[in-house]
């Protein structure tokens, strides 16, 4: 359920809030780590504290200008910060892909899911998306998991089209239609 005035989304064991500068150290922890670096598209290694902040202060423009919305993933009862979710805004498609990251060490416990399938809420309640997609490599077969998890259906393979690490890598392209819009 998406609150606006604090811009939280709660779900069964989560709430999906803004970042805030103070998240910044546990973000460098939980991303300066290589088994997230190898899955992930954009994110440096090693992950700063530097990067960290640079990423968080660009949070709120993009809010605020509906270019994208970006979520802490936190524990519901202790606040702990297991990771992120973001989602873009396209809207001349009235679309929008979905990342996320988890902290290895909560890997396998169902938080990218349910937090996945808050965000898919999300853009089609609140935002109207008509569609919200999303990739993984063929490499991180656990990511694909969680989007079929989340609904998304299973729509082609972008073959060798990540040059990563000295190697290409398949991108597999998820997507879910909003049934009601």
């Amino acid at each position: 359920m998406f609150n606006q005035e604090k811009r939280t989304i709660t779900t069964e064991r989560l709430i999906l809030r803004p970042f805030e500068l103070s998240d910044a150290k546990r973000v460098s922890d939980l991303c300066n780590n290589y088994n997230i670096y190898k899955s992930t598209l954009t994110l440096p290694y090693p992950y700063t504290i530097e990067c960290a902040i640079s990423w968080i202060e660009t949070h709120e423009d993009h809010f605020n200008n509906n270019k994208s919305y970006e979520f802490a993933i936190t524990d519901k009862s202790t606040n702990e910060l297991y990771g992120a979710i973001g989602l873009t805004n396209k809207q001349a498609h009235r679309n929008g892909e979905v990342g996320y990251w988890i902290g290895e060490e909560y890997w396998g416990k169902g938080y990218a899911t349910e937090a996945t399938k808050a965000i898919i809420a999300f853009a089609f309640s609140e935002k109207h998306y008509h569609k919200v997609f999303a990739i993984h490599f063929a490499s991180n077969p656990g990511s694909g998991r969680v989007m079929q998890k989340s609904g998304m259906v299973k729509e082609g393979i972008l073959l060798q089209h990540i040059y990563k690490e000295n190697k290409y890598d398949d991108l597999i392209h998820y997507g879910i239609i909003n049934s009601e819009g």
